[in-house]
């Protein structure tokens, strides 16, 4: 992937996710300086924790064009706010899965680079993808997405398995990114409106047969 298109694909993941940690800060009628706070971890934090793991510079302090989509996605959010009438929980939920599937290819992309194997790279993509939506969710004295039983990081996985799997046929980088996207997106999507979920800790009920004499 040639450098332009990384940093262009990183900063529209870090916009989705700023406006995702804002949107969420007004649903928490958070005020002032807060959504700016909570805004910006949301879309710095996960890709913060990844270079820190992977020993690189962190990308924000290496190019500062994160920080400016950053803190124009919070400020935009808040004027939108501000004059529109107030935004359904619908524009959270498909802000945050657009940022989560972006960064997920974001993260994955990143390690490959770094010259690390398939599996630290899907393990990289995971970690992008949830970090920052887990620390926005603390912050916000939620239960974080990533904690509860509908899909959120298993989407991430998903669309990572995607990658890989496209990417092992030798497919153009474009169509194992968008790939990767859809299978994130949808299964996030369709987590929140058909309600699935993954419950491993569900026990299985056997009803006992009623033995009777003859």
């Amino acid at each position: 992937m040639s450098s332009d298109y990384f940093l262009f694909l990183n900063i529209v993941g870090v916009a989705f996710f700023a406006v995702s940690g804002a949107l969420m800060g007004h649903q928490k009628q958070i005020n002032g300086f807060g959504i700016v706070v909570v805004g910006a971890i949301t879309a710095i934090g996960g890709g913060t924790i990844r270079d820190l793991m992977l020993g690189k510079p962190i990308f924000w302090v290496e190019v500062s064009d994160y920080l400016f989509a950053t803190y124009t996605a919070i400020l935009v959010t808040i004027l939108f706010v501000r004059y529109m009438p107030s935004p359904a929980n619908f524009f959270f939920i498909v802000m945050d899965a657009i940022g989560l599937a972006i960064f997920n290819i974001v993260g994955i992309e990143k390690a490959l680079i770094e010259g690390t194997g398939m599996l630290v790279a899907l393990t990289m993509g995971v970690v992008t993808g949830i970090f920052g939506g887990l620390m926005r969710d603390v912050i916000c004295r939620e239960v974080p997405l990533v904690m509860k039983s509908d899909l959120y990081a298993s989407t991430c996985l998903a669309g990572g398995l995607t990658y890989a799997a496209l990417f092992a046929m030798d497919i153009a980088y474009f169509w194992c990114i968008l790939g990767a996207l859809i299978v994130t997106v949808f299964l996030r999507l369709g987590s929140v409106y058909w309600n699935w979920n993954i419950d491993l800790f569900h026990k299985r009920t056997h009803k006992k047969r009623a033995f009777r004499l003859p």
